[in-house]
């Protein structure tokens, strides 16, 4: 088969194309589009632990461990202790929360541009196939 059509390959390549616009529209703010997310995620669902974070973004503990130390290092998030002094909460510090509020607008011009090149309709087939995947 070739490599032009193999699903893998392709959804892959189009991964990192994605990535990189969203990588360029961040760049400004000294973040990724992996750390961005992580921080909405953590926004969105805090204080959560390092365990429950790690199953709703799908990733390895010991992966977004590692993310949320360099956003720590970063002053991004504050890494906390809940009752059980074993696991770990996660949640923004004040200046993670001003890095998503400036990065929200990069972050939708982003969108817009993918959806401007792919239109409303193509826009939400994508969607749709990648959720089904």
């Amino acid at each position: 088969m070739p490599s032009d059509t193999c699903h893998c390959i392709l959804l892959r390549k189009a991964s990192r194309k994605l990535s990189s616009y969203y990588d360029e529209a961040l760049a400004p703010l000294g973040v990724n589009i992996g750390q961005f997310s992580l921080l909405r995620n953590i926004h969105r669902l805090q204080p959560i632990s390092l365990t429950e974070l790690a199953a709703q973004v799908e990733l390895d503990r010991s992966t977004v461990g590692r993310n949320t130390k360099v956003l720590e290092r970063m002053g991004l998030v504050a890494i906390s202790h809940g009752e059980d002094q074993r696991e770990a909460l996660i949640s923004l510090s004040e200046e993670g929360k001003l890095l998503l509020k400036r990065g929200a607008p990069l972050w939708d011009g982003v969108q817009d541009e993918i959806e401007a090149r792919l239109g409303a309709e193509k826009t939400r087939q994508l969607q749709e196939l990648l959720v089904a995947l």
